[in-house]
């Protein structure tokens, strides 16, 4: 799928206005649909809709639904496909249908609708109730440690590796590095929540969690919601081109994670757990 379009803007540079095409990111929504229960009786229910850039939303499905806590692994979804009982089939690409195993428990009355916007996600609403179910890291058990040389390294690999980025300047991209400051995948949307949905959804569909031995790299700020993400998918170590969020900083402390911001080639702040960076 494109995550950009080619459109005709009037650019003024020094009072000087010229009509000239340009790229932008592609922001389309995204509707989520659960097909859950026993065998016999099966239910549909429409459960979210988000703003996203196309691509990868498969992966980004497996993602919410894992932060959301509805599944734990790949082998509680049988099947992820597109909608197809629907009316209109212009907008069959713009849905996913995820059908649970039989053995996945939800109450249908608990199951919340969700509007989810691209700049703030759900913002944290279900993730502050279950804060206290979350099994932190345990910092001792993870043996990640980085040299700070090479998170200096990261935002140039970064840049590099955003192809969509380079040709619009309006994606978010969520990383994961090892410790030689490699990047192992990215991926990039309008929500810098999905960017991240769609890098655990991957992982989940690998069979590659928890994420200790890696890092994960965000090219803007770091909220609550990414942190609680990463704490579930256990990613040891967040680093941010941007600023992190007061909640955002708590949140790794009690998580265990090692959380750093303002990162560029020459300097960094350590937030919490500095014991990683060496």
């Amino acid at each position: 799928m494109k995550k950009s379009t080619r459109i005709t803007v009037h650019k003024n540079t020094e009072g000087i206005t010229q009509e000239i095409s340009d790229e932008v990111a592609i922001e389309e929504p995204l509707e989520y649909s659960l097909c859950f229960g026993p065998t016999a009786s099966r239910s549909n229910k429409n459960i979210a809709i988000t703003m996203r850039t196309p691509g990868n939303d498969f992966e980004l499905a497996m993602g919410f639904l894992f932060s959301e806590g509805v599944i734990s692994n790949k082998n509680d979804i049988v099947e992820i496909s597109r909608n197809d009982g629907l009316d209109d089939d212009s907008n069959r690409e713009n849905t996913v249908l995820i059908e649970l195993n039989e053995s996945v428990k939800l109450d249908p009355d608990k199951i919340r609708n969700f509007y989810i916007n691209s700049s703030c996600g759900i913002c944290g609403s279900s993730m502050v109730e279950g804060i206290s179910k979350i099994q932190s890291i345990d910092s001792n058990a993870s043996n990640l440690a980085i040299n700070e040389s090479v998170l200096r390294q990261l935002p140039k690999n970064l840049r590099q590796k955003q192809d969509a980025f380079g040709v619009t300047g309006g994606l978010h991209a969520s990383a994961l590095f090892n410790v030689k400051g490699e990047i192992l995948t990215l991926f990039e949307d309008v929500g810098r929540h999905n960017a991240l949905d769609k890098l655990i959804g991957k992982q989940i569909n690998e069979n590659a969690l928890p994420l200790s031995s890696f890092g994960l790299m965000l090219s803007g700020r770091t909220s609550f919601e990414l942190v609680h993400k990463s704490a579930l998918a256990g990613i040891p170590l967040i680093v941010a081109i941007g600023a992190p969020s007061s909640l955002a900083i708590e949140a790794a402390w009690e998580y265990e994670i090692t959380l750093v911001g303002f990162l560029n080639s020459e300097r960094f702040n350590i937030y919490s757990y500095p014991k990683r960076i060496i």
